[in-house]
């Protein structure tokens, strides 16, 4: 019987889980470990040479503990700043996170596109260089919220987390309000892992319908593209989630789903 590869799934916090979620359906075989920096949470209230600081060495860390066979930055924030530094310190493949504005823009009729990330992830040039190249003349409105990923947490966790607080998040980007269906946002890119835990409060509290770009889907492609072997379900592939804060958790019926029905040690 072959070893299952490991795969090493990194976030901020628990929005990752929404990108292992997909690799998990790719790659059924696999040994998962989700890590969640918990303690420097949320990454969006530190500068980005802190971010950068952290993040690096951490990775080392986790490397050196679990072995992996690849590395996914699940998060738009670190993947915008991290990527290059960790490819040139360390050997094993890194798989990274970025707004899907190529996609979108693509796919959109009206030409009207929002992107919905932290403030930190669409203030950085990364992603306006993202809309320079790939935008193909649509109008893209960048949308930072400062509270939407802390709340996607909250919900996970079974607090009670109000539609108007969502909704509040998300007015900024339905452009075209009182216009005709033809000049009205009609794509939005979901630029932070987090928020696809909250899809089903995203579509119904929408004003009108739109087309949401998860990354997800095409980020577990990736893995499984650079992973290659069979991809058959393993009896002895296991899971592994790691805190950074240590702080206990209560949260194992609710991560299974994530993990593909596993219980996460």
């Amino acid at each position: 019987m072959s070893v299952p590869p490991t795969i090493l799934v990194f976030d901020s916090g628990l929005g990752g889980l929404t990108v292992l979620r997909e690799i998990v359906r790719a790659r059924p075989d696999a040994h998962y470990v989700y890590v969640a920096d918990d303690a420097f949470f949320p990454y969006g209230h530190h500068g980005e040479d802190q971010i950068i600081a952290r993040v690096v060495p951490l990775i080392g860390e986790l490397i050196a503990a679990h072995r992996p066979d690849l590395v996914v930055i699940a998060c738009n924030t670190a993947s915008t700043l991290v990527m290059s530094h960790l490819r040139e310190r360390y050997e094993v493949p890194f798989v990274g996170t970025v707004p899907a504005i190529k996609p979108a823009c693509a796919g959109s009729t009206t030409r009207r596109v929002s992107v919905l990330g932290t403030r930190g992830t669409v203030k950085r040039e990364y992603t306006r260089a993202l809309i320079r190249d790939f935008a193909q003349g649509c109008e893209v409105t960048l949308v930072g919220s400062a509270d939407l990923a802390a709340l996607a947490e909250a919900a996970l966790s079974g607090e009670d987390v109000s539609d108007d607080l969502i909704a509040a998040e998300l007015a900024p980007c339905f452009v075209g309000a009182g216009a005709s269906t033809a000049m009205r946002t009609d794509t939005i890119v979901l630029a932070c892992t987090h928020y696809p835990l909250l899809m089903d409060r995203l579509v119904k509290l929408a004003p009108w319908p739109v087309a949401w770009i998860d990354p997800a889907p095409a980020i577990a492609r990736r893995v499984a593209d650079l992973l290659k072997g069979p991809g058959r379900r393993a009896d002895h592939a296991g899971a592994e989630i790691v805190f950074t804060s240590r702080k206990p958790h209560t949260l194992s019926e609710a991560l299974m789903p994530f993990f593909g029905g596993r219980i996460p040690a």
